[in-house]
């Protein structure tokens, strides 16, 4: 006689207690993977002789301050700029106007995250000039800031030549010929803005902190060459 099998009781499996971090890390936004573009020499026709160059060991030569919500500083070769929460912080370089142009320099983000952002300046003079702007969510962008009032000239566009955050150390270029102007990234093309407003002016770099942290960013190995080139003249309309 076959025996009756007897069910084997059920055990309740506990669930796992839950171990407490205590110093959970930081949570940041999955950004999406941005394809960065080939180098695009044919973008930057005229280039000429080097006219400047900066190894930021003179700090005369810079904007510098310091403050409880801002400071701007020349050490170790690097312009580095400093902004608390919702401060705006520019240092412009002193003389050197310019024109048609094409300028580079080294930024490195120290500590940004989110809508921070910071970039280079470009025909400043006084409160007037144009902004190039990388933004630490991965976008960037172009304004026309007149005593502080900005008019958006190229809306964010994703990057993958931009740092998503800190650190992260990028090339940014500018070629500037009449009314327009030509971002780079890197050595690689990002957008054509075309403004008229300012023909000329000087270069300065700047920081903003637009979260609720500081925004920390170096600027390093500045080198401006001349461009001898005209641009084509539009075939005005009957």
């Amino acid at each position: 006689m076959n025996a009756t099998p007897v069910p084997l009781p059920v055990t309740e499996t506990l669930p796992p207690i839950a171990t407490i971090d205590w110093f959970p890390p930081t949570a940041t936004s999955t950004l999406r993977v941005i394809p960065t573009k080939p180098p695009t020499p044919q973008m930057r026709p005229g280039l000429d002789s080097v006219i400047l160059t900066d190894n930021f060991s003179d700090s005369s030569l810079w904007d510098i301050a310091a403050s409880d919500e801002a400071s701007a500083a020349v050490e170790n070769n690097r312009l580095t700029l400093a902004a608390q929460s919702g401060v705006y912080m520019p240092s412009f370089r002193h003389g050197d106007v310019l024109d048609d142009f094409y300028a580079e320099i080294t930024a490195r983000a120290n500590l940004c995250r989110a809508s921070d952002d910071y970039g280079i300046l470009v025909r400043a003079s006084s409160a007037t000039y144009y902004r190039f702007a990388l933004s630490c969510n991965g976008t960037v962008r172009a304004d026309r800031m007149s005593s502080g009032t900005k008019l958006n000239l190229q809306s964010p566009l994703a990057s993958g030549d931009v740092p998503p955050g800190a650190p992260g150390e990028v090339r940014i270029g500018v070629w500037a010929v009449g009314r327009e102007m030509r971002l780079f990234l890197n050595g690689r093309y990002q957008f054509t803005i075309t403004e008229p407003s300012y023909p000329r002016g000087t270069i300065g770099v700047f920081v903003n902190s637009a979260g609720d942290t500081a925004t920390v960013v170096s600027f390093s190995n500045l080198v401006v060459r001349s461009v001898n080139y005209a641009l084509p003249t539009k075939t005005p309309l009957p």
